[in-house]
């Protein structure tokens, strides 16, 4: 669940700070949701938090005023991680690539609504405004942005990820590396198989059996643009 100030102040105790993958535009909003989630806590985010990149992508020291790390620098006995990259294929190799023994955190904002009766998977990033109601089951590393909603007896995969304000409707099932697009949603009882993506806007009514791209009201799986002779 979200990082409680009991469970910063064991991190802490540890000799660990959170280090968020990734300094891109999401990885800064989790900044500012972590930053939301410790401010009744007193406690100071240069204090608990970092920054790390691949060793590629290492140019600038620092950003929004907190460090930044090389990826070769990574030990598991000095971070706690939360990997805020938003492609879940990209995001589940990431993980993939960390020790097996590496600590990761959840973070749920303030402001979202989980009931007592959803199990969310470590690492995950639950953003402003998102709603989560009944028996729901959703795997590590789910990313869900802001204003989402999750209908009841939901089961979902590892590294789910939504764009803003999409929504899923009761009693789906959807696989693992999913991706939903800003406003796109699915109808109540369909089942999403894994490595799909939901393309902006689009409303899914069948059920998906293949993996690929959907686009469209209904959706359908989107058609590469053929050269016209």
């Amino acid at each position: 669940m979200s990082p409680s100030k009991s469970e910063i102040e064991s991190i802490l105790s540890q000799g660990k700070r959170i280090c968020i993958i990734g300094t891109g535009g999401f990885g800064r909003e989790v900044l500012c949701c972590l930053m939301d989630v410790i401010k009744h806590y007193g406690l100071k985010i240069e204090d608990i938090a970092c920054f790390m990149v691949s060793d590629e992508d290492y140019k600038d020291t620092s950003v929004m005023g907190l460090p930044i790390y090389p990826r070769s620098s990574f030990d598991p006995a000095f971070f706690a991680v939360v990997v805020a990259v938003g492609n879940p294929q990209i995001r589940k190799r990431a993980v993939e690539n960390f020790p097996a023994n590496t600590q990761y955190v959840t973070v749920i904002h303030p402001t979202a609504i989980l009931s007592d009766w959803v199990e969310l998977g470590e690492g995950s990033i639950v953003t402003a405004g998102t709603i989560l109601t009944c028996a729901i089951k959703i795997g590590k590393h789910a990313q869900l942005n802001l204003h989402t909603t999750i209908g009841h007896d939901c089961i979902i995969g590892d590294y789910f990820t939504t764009a803003p304000a999409a929504n899923i409707s009761g009693n789906c099932t959807i696989g693992e590396c999913v991706y939903f697009g800003t406003n796109a949603a699915v109808r109540q009882g369909i089942n999403i198989c894994s490595n799909v993506t939901i393309g902006m806007g689009a409303i899914v009514v069948k059920p998906i059996t293949t993996p690929g791209v959907y686009v469209g009201v209904p959706a359908h799986p989107l058609e590469k643009n053929k050269t016209k002779v």
